[in-house]
């Protein structure tokens, strides 16, 4: 169940997988988290969007949203024209991108014994 404008899941309310780890595991949210953290700095949607090419506004819009409705990421807008839209990761998502670091790492390490066994599975079915 997708938390969109619910505060918790419903069945499982006190649940860490449902409430927490499901929202920044979709396609897309661990990419931007990592596409804002080296630098450390405000970037603007469009920077977000060159960076991760195969993503949809629609997409990215959604996914920035939701993790600024989590905390995750800060949006500022500033009153200018034409108008300039900002996000940057929050205190709470820079406690998180050493451990997606770590994920990272680990995925790299293990992705051709992982292609191969993928490989080996297909050609069996």
């Amino acid at each position: 169940m997708e938390l969109k404008g619910k505060i918790r899941d419903l069945y499982f309310p006190d649940c860490p997988i449902r409430n927490v780890i499901s929202r920044i595991g979709d396609r897309w949210s661990i990419l931007i988290l990592l596409t804002l953290e080296p630098t450390r700095q405000p970037m603007r949607f469009k920077e977000i969007q060159q960076a991760i090419p195969d993503i949809s506004q629609k997409m990215l819009t959604r996914t920035l949203r939701n993790l600024e409705a989590d905390g995750f990421v800060h949006r500022h807008a500033y009153a200018e024209v034409p108008p300039r839209v900002e996000y940057e990761l929050t205190e709470r998502a820079r406690s998180l991108t050493p451990l997606l670091d770590n994920l990272v790492q680990w995925a790299a390490t293990n992705l051709s014994g992982i292609i191969h066994d993928r490989e080996k599975f297909y050609k069996q079915a």
